[in-house]
């Protein structure tokens, strides 16, 4: 018996072992939603928890006791006009400005981070001819929860691809297909792997019209999808990384407690062969020991191509949501005739696999990382929404500062406008406060903006303040007689999640400690300048 087949059944006999001798109390129930490039979803899952996962190993932390909201996202997100939905496309909310200026900060967030990680972005059609998911498997597998439209595209000389002058289309649910199609545009060798490719295009799934809810479940998306083409030797090495990826970004938002799933081999509708679903098993296994957090079995809730890690983090309420996934695929290279010239080694080795039938000896197929950090980040703004309950970090906040005026008086009302323009990131401090010129210059790709937003009516300032903290903003400024004849402006720190940290952060662009009134009132008087650096500051500190 091969090696490997003898390790496969090892480990189905250590799990068989794991059921028959844990106590009740060790398993647990998780209503898992399925996103990325899974499966359609399903209703509820038995999870195993792992004896392998170390002794010491704990359920990984970010926040420990959070407090539940006064109500779910779609009621918080009326605080700050985020978004609202319309029967005449259910399941796709349209996306205010507010919401969409949350939406490009957490593309923003992933994009600044994927140098680090080696990803570069593609863009990739929505629509592709039903041939293509014929051919990746998911018009077998997928069909019921896909959009499918009937089309009027240019016949192709392709004969695979030729759907004729009115053949029927798919919405994609997924991006891998796309991106199977771009990586066999060149000849790769060895030394090219791993290719890393994310991509953040709207994705449309066919659900169920009961199911939908707010943003945390719709028919139009869009996922921080990426995928990576590797070599055999690098798929461990990509798992890991891939982990170290989403536990960084989830720390950064301060998000938790969140579990790990290992989602094994559906028991019918899925592509390959059982050894390969095996092997791709047990290097997530693998992968998920070596991580020394605790993790767990998810039986048969692999996607159809191939298992899966998935990431189910409980929300404010208690409630668990799939976000992040990382899956592992040996079936779509096959179906796409991915190949790459072989290393020396594997060619000295010899070290083909049933994955490489047919190839040219001197070539060998790559595996297929699906990774998603946020999974849909519809779901992820939904479950920020009501992790912060309307306390959002400054640096993604929609609304992080709104300037009052004391009086109408022309002086004020022009201090207003040039702290507003400095603050925003449209001028620098010591620019002339006229408008806009006759012939505007490109502002440089590096500025910080802000939507710093005002309120100069002729309204009691107390009023003013009132509804400036009804509306949840980070900063409220107040500017009057005696701020213009400094040039400065009053800033009261308000409504942050660390609160303590913005003051230190104040504190240390000041070079000096608050008073004790200042203290007391989160108040202080500063400069343009000191404002300005302590905003840009913020955002870069993601407090």
């Amino acid at each position: 018996m091969p090696p490997l087949r003898q390790l496969s059944l090892a480990l189905q006999a250590v799990r068989r072992t794991q059921i028959q001798t844990r106590k009740a109390q060790q398993y647990e129930r998780l209503v898992v939603r399925s996103c990325s490039c899974s499966a359609s979803p399903q209703s509820q899952h038995t999870v195993i928890v792992s004896s392998e996962a170390p002794a010491n190993a704990q359920l990984n932390p970010t926040t420990s006791d959070l407090s539940p909201p006064p109500t779910d996202h779609r009621t918080l997100a009326q605080t700050h006009n985020l978004f609202v939905t319309s029967p005449y496309s259910p399941g796709s909310p349209l996306i205010l400005p507010n919401g969409a200026y949350v939406f490009q900060k957490l593309q923003a967030f992933l994009r600044a981070q994927y140098p680090q990680f080696g990803f570069r972005e593609v863009i990739t059609p929505i629509i592709y001819k039903k041939s293509l998911w014929e051919k990746s498997g998911h018009w077998e597998n997928y069909a019921e929860d896909m959009f499918s439209v009937q089309g009027r595209g240019a016949t192709s000389q392709i004969p695979e691809a030729d759907g004729g002058e009115d053949g029927e289309f798919g919405l994609k649910p997924m991006n891998c297909p796309g991106h199977c199609l771009l990586f066999r545009e060149e000849i790769r060798s060895y030394r090219d792997l791993p290719v890393r490719l994310a991509d953040f295009s709207a994705l449309h799934r066919n659900e169920i019209s009961g199911a939908l809810t707010g943003l945390t479940r719709v028919r139009r998306f869009h996922q921080d999808d990426a995928h990576i083409f590797c070599r055999p030797d690098q798929i461990l090495a990509e798992i890991e990384q891939t982990l170290k990826f989403v536990g960084m970004v989830y720390n950064t938002f301060g998000l938790g407690p969140y579990k790990l799933l290992l989602s094994t081999r559906p028991k019918d509708s899925f592509i390959g062969t059982v050894e390969e679903w095996d092997r791709a098993e047990e290097q997530l296994t693998k992968a998920l020991n070596n991580t020394r957090s605790e993790w767990a079995i998810n039986e048969c809730d692999g996607a159809f191509y191939g298992p899966k890690i998935d990431i189910i983090l409980k929300d404010s309420n208690g409630k668990e949501h799939q976000t992040a996934t990382i899956q592992l695929d040996f079936q779509l290279p096959q179906r796409f005739d991915l190949q790459y010239q072989a290393s020396p080694e594997e060619l000295e080795t010899g070290s083909q696999t049933s994955m490489d039938a047919g190839l040219d000896p001197a070539l060998r197929r790559p595996v297929i990382v699906h990774r998603a950090i946020y999974g849909s980040i519809e779901r992820f703004m939904a479950l920020l929404i009501e992790h912060y309950a309307g306390k959002y970090p400054f640096w993604l906040s929609p609304r992080p500062a709104i300037i009052l005026s004391l009086s109408s008086d022309p002086n004020v009302l022009e201090h207003v406008s040039r702290i507003q323009a400095v603050l925003s990131g449209l001028k620098p401090q010591d620019a002339p406060a006229a408008s806009l010129p006759s012939s505007p210059k490109p502002l440089p790709l590096s500025t910080i903006h802000l939507p710093v937003d005002v309120d100069t009516s002729d309204r009691p300032l107390g009023k003013k303040i009132a509804e400036a903290r009804v509306k949840k903003y980070n900063h409220i400024i107040v500017v009057g007689g005696k701020e213009v004849e400094r040039g400065t402006m009053n800033m009261q720190i308000i409504n942050q999640p660390n609160e303590e940290a913005t003051v230190e952060m104040m504190q240390k662009i000041l070079e000096r400690d608050l008073t004790e009134k200042e203290h007391s009132k989160k108040t202080v008087n500063v400069g343009l300048d000191v404002a300005r650096q302590y905003f840009e500051t913020l955002v870069n500190s993601f407090l």
